[in-house]
Formats: C-alpha cells, structure tokens, sequence
C-alpha cells in the first residue's frame, strides 16, 4: 500500500512492522508480566522478609538501568537483531536461574539478569525504528511500541492467574516466559531481517540511485557502495561515554524533564494502590479501581501517536503532564474528605487519561533527538535517565510517606509533574524543531 507520492503508507510500514518488532515485544511483555507479580511471592518462599521481598523486586529495574548503557555500545556495534537475539538467550538463562535458585541470592542476581538483557532487548527495538520510521509516524509507530509492552504487561498477570490455578505452582510463571523466550527468538532469528529490509533513508537515496543511473557503456572500475552504519558511536572513534558527554546539554534539560514523566508514572502505580489502603477500601474494590484506570491507560495508546504525528510532541506531553500533575495535588486533599473513595475513583482516571496520553513520548522524544546516523550509543544513555527517573520514584514517595504523610508524598509528586510540564514547554520546542512534521 502507497500514497499518490509512491511512498509507503504508515499503515503498510507499521504493519511490516508487526512480526518484526511489535510481535516480539508483545511475547517478551506477556511472559515478563506473568512473572513480575509473583516475584516477591517466590522470595518469601526462598526465606525473604517482606523487606528484602521487595528488595529482590526492585533488583529488575536495577538491572533495567545497569543494562541501558552496555546495550547502547552492543546495538552499535552488531545490530539492532543480533543484541535482540543474545539478550533473549541469554534472559533464558535467567529465567532457568529463577526456577531452579537454591538461594534467595542466586534468584536475585537471575532476576536482575532479566532486567539487564530487558534493557537491551528494548534498546534495540528503539533504536531501529529510530532509524527506519519515517518522521511523518514516527509517534505513531513509537506509541504502537509503547501499547504493545502495556498489552502484555496488562494481559501477563491474568495469564499468571490462570497457570496459578491450573498448576498451583508459581514456577509455572517462570517456565511460561521460558517459552515467550523461545518464541521471541525464534520469531527474530526467522523472520525478514529488518535491517536490511528497512533501509535508512541515505542508503535508500544511494540504492536508488545506482539503480536509476544512466548506462553509458563504460566499464565500471569500482563498487558501488552503501555507507555503512559506524559501530562506535555518533562518529568514528566516539564511545558511549563520549557521546553522553557530547549531547550533555539535550540531556541536562530534555532528558530531565522526560525523567520527571517517567517519575510521575512510576509514582502513579505506587500511589494509587496506597491510597486505596490508607483511606480503607477493600482490596477488590483497590483493584477495580486501579484496573479501570489501567484500561483507560491502555486504550489511549494510539492516540498519542495521532496527537504528536499531527499536532506535535508538545501537544501529547503537555496534556499529560498537566493531567497528572494536577491529579495528583488534588488528589492530595481529598484524603479525609467524607467521599474520599469517590474522589479516589475520578481522579484514578484522571490519572490514567494522562498516562494514556503520556504513552510514547518518550521514545518518541529520544528518536527525535538522538544523533540519525547511530543513535543506539545516545538512546542508552536517554533511557538510562528516563528509568532512574521512575525507578527513584517510588523510594521518594516512601521516604516522605514515613517522614510527613502519603497526602505529602502524593503532592509533591503532583508538583513534581507541574514542574515537568514547565520544562516541556522550554525546552520541546528548543530541541525538538521538527516535532511538528
């Protein structure tokens, strides 16, 4: 399918995509969705206190954050599909390292391994469509990446809920990722390579033109070559560490304010389940509550893309900052009021309205302003800034939970969100000139 211009149509370009990227996402998040909700359950059986249960958890955003940049240095220098490839494998090893730990410590260092090769399995999925979507759907196709990671992560624990019942033994979870593993990589290893059906637009321009010149009869003495990708970094000889110095200004001021959306995000999943308890709801009332706002999350996916593609990235992340942020202040006084459970529902979905509207900017963002000819070395260091962001979340709104209240806690996250929003606004259009195609 084409436009009138003979170029390929978003649609045919996102669906090629499919078996490519979004199918592989969807089984990696399906079987690390079944898995994470029983993680903590597994420790305690392993010895774990609550405490150092929740400790284990933690050890896969740990990893995730650890992984970011080593992933960045491997896609750059052997590909977006063989760094998928080996972070599945060896993510296998992982997963045998969980159903078979003797100790609690060798299933915390498994479960940290699966979060190192996560980070590298999502680093390469970036990285190639960064290079190989075009800017008109960029979002679009980025937002598409985001949905599929939240449908399996939605859809996992239900799965995990299901082999509960039928086994009765959590390491059935374990042996169900086992499985989404194999299949991701057999789907990679086997399906049309995208780096070479998908070419980047200066190795299009040049292919088409060795196709299209003249036949002047000449003997042809030399090659005609496609430029290759460099393998070290934005420019010959620059490393990962070079070039995190050398984009330090975007990722000082852009960076930030994407980490406070991906701190405001992580809050929102700690938050909203606290709230339940402290104002005393009963556990299945929490999770309705909270599951409602995940399907509003969820269903607002894709328009995010449609909003950035047409409008630009101010206007997705400005709304979604706005709505969280002023969420969560509101939010904060309502916690004594006599319908607190009802305030608690609405602003649960506002909440997720904003979240929904949040999904993909931040992969959208960083494609935009990575470095076109190998952005791999770049996206790890973006990505390792937007993780910190909501893996220090959470400890933020424990520690001023216990020292003030969570009504304080859950302010200053709002606040946290209010100033982002700010930040968006300054610094979006100072680094993002394209944003609106």
């Amino acid at each position: 399918m084409t436009d009138h211009t003979g170029s390929p149509t978003a649609r045919d370009v996102l669906w090629r995509f499919g078996p490519m990227v979004y199918g592989p996402t969807v089984l990696f998040a399906l079987g690390e969705g079944a898995v994470i909700p029983l993680i903590p359950v597994i420790a305690a059986q392993l010895g774990a206190d609550v405490a150092t249960a929740a400790l284990v958890a933690s050890a896969l955003v740990v990893g995730q954050l650890c992984g970011n940049i080593p992933a960045g240095w491997a896609v750059a220098r052997v590909g977006e599909r063989l760094t998928m490839v080996i972070a599945g494998v060896i993510s296998l090893g992982g997963v045998v390292g969980m159903a078979f730990a003797p100790s609690l410590g060798i299933f915390a260092l498994a479960v940290f391994l699966i979060g190192f090769c996560a980070a590298a399995f999502g680093l390469a999925r970036h990285s190639f469509m960064t290079t190989r979507v075009p800017l008109s759907f960029r979002a679009r196709a980025l937002s598409l990446l985001g949905g599929t990671f939240r449908l399996g992560m939605f859809v996992g624990p239900f799965v995990a809920a299901g082999l509960l019942a039928l086994f009765g033994d959590e390491r059935a979870t374990i042996w169900f990722f086992g499985g989404c593993l194999v299949a991701t990589v057999l789907l990679v290893l086997l399906g049309p390579d995208p780096e070479k059906r998908f070419l980047m637009p200066e190795e299009q321009a040049l292919r088409d033109a060795s196709v299209d010149t003249e036949d002047t009869g000449e003997p042809v003495t030399g090659s005609i070559r496609l430029p290759r990708r460099e393998t070290s970094g934005t420019v010959p000889g620059t490393g990962v560490f070079r070039t995190m110095w050398r984009h330090r200004r975007v990722l000082s001021t852009l960076g930030l304010a994407a980490a406070s959306l991906s701190a405001v995000r992580s809050a929102r999943q700690v938050v909203l389940p606290l709230w339940g308890v402290s104002i005393g709801l009963d556990a299945q009332t929490i999770a309705l509550v909270v599951g409602i706002s995940g399907a509003i999350d969820f269903a607002l996916f894709y328009a995010s893309g449609q909003v950035m593609d047409r409008f630009g990235r101010l206007w997705a992340a400005l709304p979604a900052m706005i709505l969280m942020g002023a969420g969560f202040v509101a939010l904060a006084f309502t916690h004594d009021l006599p319908q607190a459970a009802m305030w608690f529902a609405m602003f649960a979905a506002v909440l997720g309205v904003g979240n929904g509207l949040s999904s993909g900017i931040l992969l959208t963002l960083g494609a935009d302003v990575a470095p076109k000819a190998d952005p791999a070395p770049f996206l790890g260091s973006w990505r390792t800034l937007t993780d910190a962001g909501g893996a220090v979340a959470p400890l933020l709104v424990s520690v001023i939970a216990a020292v003030a209240s969570l009504s304080v806690a859950t302010g200053i996250m709002g606040a946290i969100g209010l100033v982002g929003a700010l930040a968006f606004v300054r610094w979006v259009p100072r680094h993002v000139p394209q944003a609106r195609p």
